[in-house]
């Protein structure tokens, strides 16, 4: 039985525990070492309560051989700290077979239940007033199992909304948004395609990840094309099967999905170039950065003084002493 878990460990904490491997790499260190090593390992572990950085320092290359025997390896080290953030150094990494684990203990899941979120995702398809956006989000959502595919995926490996039904989290967030964005510019925003752009802009997720991988595998066509030019082309295929849909709409609809990411250099092929689809884009982004900075308080509600740990991600320590005490009780 797991007893160690991510969110209740500490600096100066001995570990000895089962965890997940969600990212290793090897790296080569800058100067020879003494003991003939050349490389060390860098890991994300991580369990059903959050993750942790980790470094190797010897036996490197065999530990990282070890983790593509299984997912799940046991750890013993200590936690220290690197750049203000905790990190934990393995003296030792064993693979474990998943047989031997309950893997409720390494894979996370919505807080939220995905019934409901799925009838709410059906309830936006039906509300559309615009038959061709209506039809095209059918020929997704009315298939049971692409539905259960899409209901199933994380919306990241590790980023934002990093667990089972974190797709479906993150579209639904994505759509609300849109929605208060064109109660307040509605001569410029199109309800019914932003609504679409919304479910639609991030559908490749569900060919980029395996969401039966307990760690969230990034699937050959995930490597190879990437989510986004794998939901371009799902919707791309979707409307060449739909008879007289206006090749104007489709056109938006399209740019909206290759550029929900901003820029270039974040992914998109095309930075947003109509008003749709630079409010998809920001939409899309706000709800990420939300979640993340939402994790981001969780796993320090419980610690001590007014700042959390620095996150690399938003490359900030973030200031609790403004919350209300009793954030995130039930």
């Amino acid at each position: 039985m797991k007893k160690q878990f991510v969110a209740e460990i500490v600096e100066g904490d001995r570990v000895d525990d089962i965890f997940l491997v969600i990212e290793r790499g090897l790296h080569r260190f800058q100067n020879p070492k003494p003991d003939g090593e050349e490389e060390y390992l860098r890991l994300v572990l991580g369990d059903k309560s959050g993750i942790i950085n980790a470094v190797m320092w010897q036996g490197a290359r065999e530990a990282y051989q070890s983790c593509a025997a299984s997912p799940l390896v046991r750890v013993t080290g200590q936690v220290g700290t690197y750049r203000e953030q905790l990190q934990l150094t393995v003296e030792s990494l064993i693979p474990v077979a998943k047989g031997q684990v309950n893997l409720a203990d390494f894979q996370r899941a919505s807080g939220k239940d995905r019934r409901q979120m799925v009838g709410e995702l059906l309830q936006l398809v039906q509300g559309l007033e615009n038959s061709h956006l209506q039809d095209l989000l059918r020929t997704f959502f009315e298939d049971r199992s692409f539905l259960i595919a899409f209901a199933d995926a994380p919306a990241a490996k590790s980023i934002h909304h990093a667990y089972v039904g974190g797709l479906l989290e993150h579209t639904l967030e994505t759509a609300s948004i849109c929605l208060h964005l064109v109660r307040l510019y509605p001569r410029y925003l199109d309800r019914d395609l932003l609504v679409a752009g919304a479910l639609l802009h991030d559908i490749g997720k569900v060919r980029e990840y395996d969401a039966h991988a307990l760690n969230f595998e990034i699937t050959d066509a995930g490597k190879l094309f990437g989510h986004i030019l794998l939901g371009f082309q799902m919707v791309e295929e979707a409307l060449a099967s739909l008879e007289g849909f206006p090749q104007d709409l489709a056109a938006e609809l399209l740019h909206m999905i290759l550029s929900h990411h901003g820029y270039r250099e974040w992914g998109s092929p095309e930075p947003p170039k109509t008003m749709n689809a630079f409010a998809l884009h920001h939409a899309d982004y706000l709800g990420a950065q939300m979640n993340h900075f939402q994790e981001v308080l969780d796993r320090h509600r419980d610690g001590e003084g007014k700042w959390t740990s620095f996150d690399s991600k938003l490359e900030r320590s973030l200031y609790l002493g403004f919350l209300p005490q009793d954030l995130g009780e039930e």
